[in-house]
């Protein structure tokens, strides 16, 4: 049994402020969880398999197109991931009800490596169709992949713990990043030139990212989590395959989530944007200077949000607010700033070294545009979070998320293997679409705080009565 004690941390209460339709916390005794069932165990293995997944996806396509000379073809590849990723995503919530959230997630993992394995017998031998086959089997599960661990992070840990949460596990997706550009480094350090990467890199990351599954298995299944505020997790799908299918599009369908829709494409359309421009104009190896740099600088701001997201000092409605005023913001200035470079950059045709004069201006946009995906993406994780009133709607709404995400990339890789987009176009467009979501996203995230409450809170307090209910029903039942 976990020793009980006293401290005067947040709890779920659906009482409501005077002011705000804010849920307010309460006091009770705590629970001092087992290290191993733990939310911070939970996250750190959640950011192991994001780490050795998507992690290391991330890692190949920070190198530039995959680490190619071209990006046309490896763009293409992501653009067939993200399509079949699309329907994973929407279908998801049928296979965790059959085999539950945690088998779900160790599912995911699973298509990474062939996609790992198309890139390095294509730059090793240059074979396409490999190439293709692996983005397929990597577009079926990580659909699923994302959907899961998007669940996982928005119903395991506490609310006062949240922020930190996502900014902790997604530091470990930036991490593969990292890992990319620093084995990229060192092989690549005398590379001066435009070119593709050595396959070396590939073979590593072939490796690391069959581990994913085994990973996977460490994690602990929803009613095996022990949370400090005593609240048991509860994260799976108890309804029909049909019923969820109706309730999916009508959650997408729903007036928040479609006002959502222009914030998650001008966010998620610049990974293919900003991963071609870096390999459109620089050397190998600032390049993988660029993957290194920009993921160290990303998990600091991304766990300097998450600190903020939490803060007790502001309500949820200052929190939700001015977060989305800095970010949207501070994005606004970069495609001002990359409109400039990139026109120039299509007239001049440079390819930057980093001893080059003029290397600064584009590698520094560079790393603010990663800054800025990452933020973004941590920011949405927290907006859906408060639209989501029951447990199983937090999958129905992570599910969702990611369709839509992918969906945007699989637009955009496909665009930007377009010559003329991957040069200028790419950078125009989603200019035009920070442009078109101000006001969209403006209109869901005043109501965080207020006229849609604290749904996490709320959430957890209907999880509360509903165990309550059936505990009453078994008793009356003997």
């Amino acid at each position: 049994m976990s020793d009980l004690q006293p401290k005067s941390e947040p709890n779920v209460d659906t009482e409501l402020s005077s002011s705000d339709n804010e849920a307010l916390p309460v006091t009770r005794e705590y629970i001092n969880p087992k290290w191993y069932r733990s939310t911070y165990y939970n996250a750190l293995i959640l950011g192991i398999c994001n780490f050795l997944a998507p992690g290391i996806w991330g890692a190949m396509n920070s190198l530039g197109a995959g680490g190619q000379q071209k990006p046309y073809l490896v763009n293409a590849a992501n653009a067939l991931t993200f399509c079949l990723m699309v329907v994973s995503c929407f279908f998801s919530p049928i296979l965790v009800k059959a085999i539950g959230i945690k088998y779900t997630l160790i599912f995911g993992t699973m298509g990474y490596a062939p996609y790992a394995a198309g890139l390095y017998t294509n730059n090793r031998f240059g074979t396409e169709w490999f190439v293709l086959v692996g983005a397929a089997l990597c577009g079926i599960s990580a659909g699923v992949f994302w959907m899961a661990e998007a669940a996982i992070a928005l119903s395991y840990p506490e609310p006062h713990n949240q922020g930190r949460f996502l900014g902790f596990w997604l530091s470990f997706r930036i991490g593969g990043q990292v890992l990319g550009g620093a084995i990229n480094l060192g092989i690549n350090a005398n590379n001066s030139e435009a070119g593709k990467v050595s396959y070396n890199v590939y073979l590593a990351f072939i490796a690391l990212q069959a581990l994913g599954p085994f990973a996977g298995l460490l994690l602990n299944k929803p009613d095996k989590v022990q949370r400090t505020d005593g609240v048991k997790v509860k994260l799976a799908i108890t309804n029909s395959a049909m019923y969820e299918l109706k309730a999916n599009t009508k959650l997408f369908f729903s007036k928040n989530f479609l006002l959502l829709v222009p914030v998650i494409a001008q966010a998620v359309y610049a990974e293919a944007v900003f991963f071609t421009f870096q390999s459109l104009w620089f050397s190998v190896r600032a390049r993988a200077l660029g993957s290194f740099l920009s993921g160290i600088v990303s998990m600091i701001g991304g766990n300097i949000l998450g600190a903020f997201l939490d803060s007790k000092k502001y309500s949820l409605k200052t929190r939700a607010r001015g977060a989305y005023i800095a970010i949207l913001g501070l994005q606004g200035v970069w495609w001002i700033w990359a409109t400039v470079l990139v026109t120039d950059f299509h007239k001049t045709k440079p390819t930057f070294d980093w001893v080059d004069a003029g290397f600064g201006k584009g590698f520094a946009l560079f790393l603010f545009w990663v800054i800025g995906f990452q933020v973004n993406y941590m920011y949405l994780y927290f907006v859906i979070g408060e639209l989501a009133g029951t447990d199983a709607e937090v999958i129905r709404i992570a599910g969702l998320l990611r369709g839509t995400e992918s969906a945007v990339q699989a637009v955009s890789y496909g665009l930007n293997s377009i010559k003329i987009f991957a040069d200028v176009g790419g950078v125009y467009l989603n200019f035009g679409l920070w442009g078109l979501a101000l006001l969209p996203g403006w209109l869901v995230v005043r109501q965080i705080g207020v006229t849609l409450g604290d749904k996490k809170l709320e959430r957890e307090g209907y999880a509360s009565r509903e165990r309550e209910r059936v505990a009453d029903a078994n008793v009356d039942e003997k």
